[in-house]
């Protein structure tokens, strides 16, 4: 009886699954996933959103560089109609008359985001730095 008794045991024991292996495999992945997650650095032009609640209103007596969207995606540079190819030398040439000038831009809610795209790297290929977005 107990013999029958100890092999009874002897096969539960080896029945089990021992997942220790299992768990410290998972831990150096987990370790590994966290340690080349904190090298990758994402490259990109950085934005400054006003809060929704106290958006600035922004005219010309400010002395900004004013680029303007409509509804249509027509833009306006100082209220004068001008295509996607236009901007950056027109903004350049603003930005030459005041270096510290900042530039913004409102946006109309139905203009589409590649327009903003557009406006923002032109923007970067002018070299200027202080660029805000303006929802109308």
């Amino acid at each position: 009886m107990r013999r029958h008794i100890a092999t009874i045991k002897s096969e539960d024991e080896e029945n089990e699954i021992n997942l220790t292996p299992m768990l410290d495999v998972v831990f150096i992945m987990l370790i590994f996933f966290i340690v080349t997650a904190s090298f990758i650095r994402e490259t990109g032009l950085e934005a400054s959103r006003p809060d929704q609640n106290n958006q600035p209103t922004v005219t010309d007596e400010e002395g900004a560089i004013l680029v303007m969207i409509n509804g249509d995606n027509q833009i306006y540079v100082d209220n004068q109609p001008v295509d996607i190819r236009q901007v950056r030398p027109r903004i350049e040439a603003m930005h030459a008359e005041d270096a510290e000038r900042p530039m913004v831009i409102q946006t109309h809610p139905d203009s589409n985001t590649k327009t903003l795209i557009g406006i923002l790297d032109q923007a970067n290929l002018a070299n200027i730095d202080n660029v805000s977005i303006v929802e109308l």
